[in-house]
Formats: C-alpha cells, structure tokens, sequence
C-alpha cells in the first residue's frame, strides 16, 4: 500500500468543530470507555468528523487530540494506517476503493481499476471534473470470497464485473446511489456458494415435543422432566400428525420422481445418467421468446460477452441464437423470457448483454474495447 500523507495544505480549512448534535455525541461516546482509557473513542471520533465533512482534516485531528488528550501526531497515525480513512477531498456523491489485494486481483480487480481510470479519473484520489466522484486501490476489505469487491463509503459491493462497475458509477454520478442493491452482484446470498448450497442442505429432522410426568409429593402436583430428558423415550413423544414421518416423505419423493419423469432406479448405477427433468423454465413456444434462427455458416463467438460461457452459449444455439445481432436487438420481454430460461435472476440485466452484444456486432473488439475499456472477457 502506499504511503498515506494529509492533503496539501491549499485545501487544508482553517479550522475545525463539531456540529452541535455530534458534539453531544462525541461526549457521550468518550464517556462509554473507562476512566484513563477514553483515548479508546479516537476511531469512533475520527468516523464521525468525517461522515460530518466528508474527510479527515488537519484541522479535525488536532480538535480530537484536544478533546482525547493525546499527542497530534497519535492520532495521524490512526488516521493514516487506516484507509477508511481520506486524507483530502473525496467524490460529493461517490468514492470508490477498489480492494487490490491478490483474492480480488485474481478475479479481476484490475479490470475494475481501469474502469475507475476511465470513467473518473486516470489517477486516484483525484475528483472528476465535476467533483462528484473519486477512487483508490486498497487492500483487503474482508469480503474474500466474493472477490472482486469494491466499497462506497460504509456499502459494499462484490462480485463484480467491469460492466456492473460502471453502471454503478453511473447511478451513483446521477445521484441514484441509494437505488444500488448492496452485496453481491450475482445469484447467491452474502458469501454462500454460486449456485447454492452444496452442503447442509437436508432438510431437517421433523420436529418432537417432549412430553412430562407428574411426580407428586405432600400431596402437590409437580411437573417435571423425565430422568433421561436427554434420550426421549417412544413413550415420552408425541409427533406433531401434520409433520410427515420419513417413510411419508420418502413414499411422496418417490411419486414426485415418478410424475416429473425420471426413471433413475434408487442406487442403481443410472443415477448419475439419468438427470431430473428441469422445471420451472418458461415454455418454448412463450410468445416472448427471441426468435431463433438456422444456424450460419459463420456463428459469432458468443462467449466474447460477459456472462456467456461454453455451456450458456451451447444452450442459445439450442434456441437458434448464434449471432451478436439477434442479442443485440432483445427487447425487454425476450431479455426477461431468456433470463428466466437460463435461471440467471436478472444477469442478463447486470451484465448488460445487449449493450455488449451491440459493440462487439458493430465493430468486434475494438469497438467493444472503445466503448467498456478493456477486452472482452
């Protein structure tokens, strides 16, 4: 990381306070530590100066040395080991950290610092030219798994592409920052597996009340637990008749199977051959459905397009979708109809296929590098 230095001091104010309802805070927070260490209040404080100015100035961490009673040069030092942290002027609406760290560099944190350089500006802490916006690369932000990630002030955003990037730039530069769904950008909830989960996910064990005895003693009725609580015995539970036993689910499982086709004998060897039939995809003949066509001499490398791999783009050839144009001409509905196809939840949208599909149609990669700023894929 490099080094952290105080902003220059042409932009430095010459003073200052807090407002008169943080100032109540700041004291209320200080009076939380014990007594001799309310030094301790020195992060929270520094968060607050800058939520109240938008950074941390000179200014501001010589008032919070005042009120902690500690050395100016204490608090620099907290202020400037810490990247949440800015030093100088940030973006109004915008300011973008870019997590740099190996995790994020390997899954294509580079592409989304070229998107920063391109669409802010090619240095960071530097506001584009109408203030609004600012970046830099920082190190880890903790969300490993769903490299790469970026963070905007406190909201995180991971899993990211290039392509959502800047649509995420652009909301945030229209000052529909509050619009943008936080967390991952792709189908999956917080850090659990893509696809969903692969492991604890049998579902649970039907649910049993314990039942008591009566124990009597001079003449009083006392209720209490059975001596092995601990082991419940078949006489001391009673299932609740509207949970289904194992040998019910089982029974309903083997009819479900049965009315959605598959034929996989139970551990036999065609198990692994003989997959479920999949449900829930819309209907070929849905009036929504893209037109295909017959397949060109000539097809488009569709994988060229974020989002499509191998197996997507063997399936839009399926559909009679072999070229660049036919996706580039989706309306709204057929995007939707392939989303839903494809069980994407909104990835056609997130990826922008049509705006991808409509460079590389118009003028292959180097049109595609013109208008997104790096290489397709």
């Amino acid at each position: 990381m490099s080094v952290r230095r105080l902003a220059e001091d042409n932009v430095q104010p010459a003073s200052f306070a807090f407002t008169k309802e943080n100032a109540s805070w700041a004291k209320a927070t200080i009076k939380k530590y014990p007594k001799g260490r309310e030094q301790s209040a020195v992060i929270p404080l520094l968060m607050r100066a800058q939520e109240q100015d938008g950074w941390v100035t000179k200014a501001s961490i010589e008032a919070i040395a005042d009120m902690l009673g500690m050395a100016y040069i204490r608090v620099l030092e907290v202020a400037t080991f810490y990247t949440q942290f800015q030093l100088g002027p940030v973006g109004t609406r915008a300011h973008v950290q870019v997590c740099g760290t190996t995790p994020c560099m390997l899954r294509g944190a580079e592409d989304l610092i070229n998107v920063c350089k391109k669409r802010i500006h090619a240095e960071p802490h530097h506001l584009n030219e109408s203030g609004t916006l600012s970046w830099e690369e920082v190190e880890c932000l903790g969300a490993c798994v769903n490299a790469p990630m970026i963070m905007i002030f406190k909201d995180s955003f991971e899993d990211l592409t290039a392509t959502q990037l800047e649509h995420i730039i652009d909301r945030f530069d229209a000052g529909k920052g509050s619009t943008v769904e936080t967390g991952p950008q792709v189908d999956r909830i917080f850090s659990a597996p893509v696809g969903g989960l692969t492991s604890l996910n049998e579902p649970e064990p039907a649910a049993r009340k314990v039942t008591t005895r009566a124990k009597k003693t001079e003449g009083d009725s006392v209720s209490v637990p059975p001596s092995n609580a601990a082991k419940p015995t078949t006489d001391a539970v009673e299932t609740d008749p509207k949970l289904k036993t194992p040998a019910t689910a089982k029974a309903e499982a083997a009819a479900n199977t049965k009315a959605t086709g598959d034929t996989r004998a139970e551990g036999g060897d065609n198990e692994a051959k003989q997959p479920v039939a999949a449900a829930g995809k819309p209907s070929l003949e849905d009036k929504d459905r893209p037109a295909g066509i017959a397949r060109p001499a000539t097809v488009d490398d569709l994988k060229l397009i974020s989002g499509v791999g191998p197996k997507i783009e063997g399936i839009l050839h399926e559909l009679g979708i072999f070229t660049f144009a036919q996706v580039s001409s989706w309306k709204l509905e057929e995007r939707a109809w392939v989303d839903s196809y494809l069980n994407f939840k909104g990835r056609i949208e997130r990826d922008d296929w049509v705006r991808q599909a409509e460079a590389l149609a118009k003028g292959g990669e180097a049109e595609y590098i013109r208008v997104f700023g790096k290489k397709p894929r």
